[in-house]
């Protein structure tokens, strides 16, 4: 399975035993993969299956030959709020994080923040996390937002089996590792699953009122350290804590 080639599908494509492939995944598995009729591939459907399957004769359609069964994501939702940082920054933090496990991306309006990203910005945000996904061998392809306002975000994150912490740059918060170590093992409604929110702010940090309304919706402001880490590593640092402590 591991010298298969991993291609992200929509759900659309599958029908019973067979996948429609779109021109750009035909291109993709003959042209570029130089892949023939007979050749396997595995497919993702990007939601938690995949299959084992082979390319037809006419190169436009595969056969599914068998599911997979798989279990490469960590047993807690991970969202990463995420102020936007400048120029392509947010790429590599994306691509990143989607490989460490991350199930959702909420790219942040701050106080800071100085991107204005477009829609074909976000289309392209969408398909780096589709290409990790298929090389990381994630059973899910992360879902990315659209750019939100602070405030809305910390609305959008206020879900009663959460725990959420804010990364603060100085002060005398508690290290994010130490927290995520202490936390209660049920989550506080443990009929739901359990998820962790872990926001991370722009060049120049939070402001004193971000943080202020953030420890108001009870988020609990956390610190990654005593250095001052760039906009774009902060993301990649918490995710890979809690990654590290969550993926045995």
């Amino acid at each position: 399975m591991a010298n298969l080639q991993r291609l992200v599908i929509a759900p659309t494509q599958r029908q019973d035993k067979q996948i429609s492939l779109t021109d750009a995944q035909q291109h993709y598995l003959v042209r570029v993969l130089r892949l023939g009729s007979g050749d396997c591939f595995i497919a993702m459907d990007g939601k938690g299956s995949w299959w084992r399957c082979e390319l037809a004769a006419s190169l436009t359609q595969a056969k599914i030959i068998a599911s997979i069964a798989v279990e490469t994501e960590l047993p807690l939702e991970v969202t990463l709020m995420v102020a936007m940082p400048k120029g392509s920054g947010f790429e590599q933090v994306v691509s990143q994080a989607t490989e460490l496990g991350v199930t959702t991306i909420m790219p942040v309006k701050s106080d800071h923040t100085l991107l204005n990203p477009s829609h074909r910005k976000l289309e392209r945000w969408r398909r780096l996390t589709q290409e990790a996904a298929e090389q990381s061998e994630r059973q899910i392809v992360p879902t990315v937002w659209e750019p939100v306002d602070f405030t809305t975000a910390i609305q959008l994150t206020d879900t009663p089996n959460a725990y959420r912490y804010i990364c603060v740059a100085r002060g005398d918060a508690p290290d994010l590792l130490n927290c995520l170590l202490n936390r209660e093992t049920v989550p506080p409604h443990h009929h739901q699953p359990l998820s962790i929110v872990v926001a991370t702010g722009p060049e120049g940090g939070w402001t004193v009122a971000e943080v202020e309304q953030a420890t108001a919706a009870k988020f609990q402001p956390v610190s990654l350290g005593n250095r001052i880490l760039r906009a774009i590593t902060a993301p990649i640092v918490a995710m890979s804590l809690v990654s590290a402590l969550n993926n045995q």
